[in-house]
C-alpha cells in the first residue's frame, strides 16, 4: 500500500489526470475512488467526474504505479492525460467507424426511448415510463458526447451542466407522476408492459452489437458491457414487475419499480450536476 503521508500532502501537488473508459453512473465514479483510497490515497487528493469521466489526482509521480494498479482491478479503462492537447483528444472518437456506431447507439436509444414512452401511457405503466426514460437519457448523454469530441474540459464541463439539468428535469416528471398514481392506483396492462420489457432487452443488445468492433483489450470490452447493464437490469425488473400485476392483481408493483429507477436516474442527474460544476470550477 502506498504511503499516505506522502499521499496526504496535496496542497503544492499539480493536478494528475486520467481519462477513464467505462463509466456509467455515479456509483462507478465512488467504486473507483475507494479503489485509489484502498491505496493510501487521501479522499481529499481523488475525485472521480461523472460529468467528465476524467479523475483526478493530487499526489506525488511516484506514488502512481501502486495508485493505478488499485484502480485498475475494478475493470475500467484508464489513460494519462498528459496536456490540455491529450485532453481534448481521443483516438477511438476520431475514428469514422466508432462515430458512426455511437450515431447508431443514439439513434436506437432515443427511438426506442420515445416509442416506449407512448407505450407507458397506452398500457398505464409508471415502469415502462421511467424505463423510457433511462433510454432517452442514455441516447442524450451519447449525442451530447458526441458533440462534445474536441472540446475543452471548460467546454465538456458546461454541455455536462446543461445534459445533467436536462435529465433531472425529466426524471422529475416521471417521479412526480408516479407520486401521482400512487393515490389512485391503476392496474396497467401487465402483457403490454412486459412485451415492452423485452423489446427493450434486445434494443439494449443491439446497440451494444455496433461497439464491439472497437473493443481494445479487457477493460474496453467491460466498458462496452458496462454502459448497458443498468439497462438490462431496468428491462428485467419491467418484466418482472408485468408478472407481478398479474400474479397479485395490483398497480403497486408497476410504481414501486417506476420509483426506483425514477429515483436512480435523479440521482445520476444530479451527480452528474454537481460533477459538472466541480468540473467547472477547476476548469476556470
Amino acid at each position: 500500500m502506498a504511503n499516505t503521508e506522502s499521499t496526504g500532502s496535496t496542497a503544492d501537488t499539480p493536478p494528475l489526470r486520467y481519462r477513464v473508459s467505462g463509466m456509467d453512473c455515479a456509483k462507478d465514479a465512488a467504486q473507483i475512488e475507494r479503489a485509489a483510497q484502498s491505496a493510501g490515497v487521501a479522499p481529499d487528493a481523488v475525485k472521480v467526474s461523472a460529468a467528465t469521466h476524467i479523475m483526478t489526482l493530487k499526489v506525488p509521480e511516484a506514488s502512481l504505479p501502486e495508485i493505478e494498479k488499485a484502480v485498475e482491478t475494478t475493470g475500467y479503462g484508464f489513460d494519462r492525460i498528459e496536456s490540455d492537447e491529450d485532453l481534448q483528444q481521443s483516438a477511438a472518437h476520431q475514428d469514422p467507424g466508432y462515430r458512426r456506431a455511437l450515431w447508431i447507439v443514439v439513434i436506437l436509444n432515443v427511438g426506442y426511448g420515445v416509442l416506449e414512452m407512448i407505450g407507458g401511457f397506452i398500457a398505464g405503466s409508471q415502469a415502462v415510463k421511467a424505463d423510457a426514460l433511462d433510454f432517452i437519457g442514455d441516447g442524450a448523454i451519447t449525442f451530447l458526447g458526441l458533440l462534445a469530441i474536441g472540446w475543452s474540459l471548460l467546454w465538456r464541463a458546461r454541455s455536462a451542466l446543461i445534459q445533467g439539468i436536462f435529465l433531472a428535469l425529466l426524471g422529475l416528471g416521471v417521479f412526480g407522476t408516479t407520486i401521482m398514481r400512487a393515490f389512485e392506483p391503476t392496474t396497467p396492462d401487465a402483457t403490454l408492459m412486459g412485451l415492452l420489457g423485452l423489446i427493450a432487452l434486445v434494443i439494449n443488445i443491439i446497440s451494444v452489437l455496433p461497439l464491439l468492433h472497437y473493443r481494445k483489450g479487457d477493460a474496453n470490452m467491460r466498458a462496452v458491457w458496462l454502459f448497458s447493464r443498468n439497462d438490462a437490469i431496468g428491462n428485467a425488473a419491467v418484466v418482472v414487475a408485468a408478472g407481478l400485476v398479474v400474479w397479485l392483481g395490483s398497480a403497486w408493483p408497476d410504481l414501486i419499480v417506476a420509483f426506483g429507477i425514477a429515483g436512480l436516474f435523479l440521482h445520476s442527474s444530479w451527480s452528474i450536476i454537481r460533477d459538472a460544476r466541480s468540473d467547472l470550477k477547476a476548469a476556470a
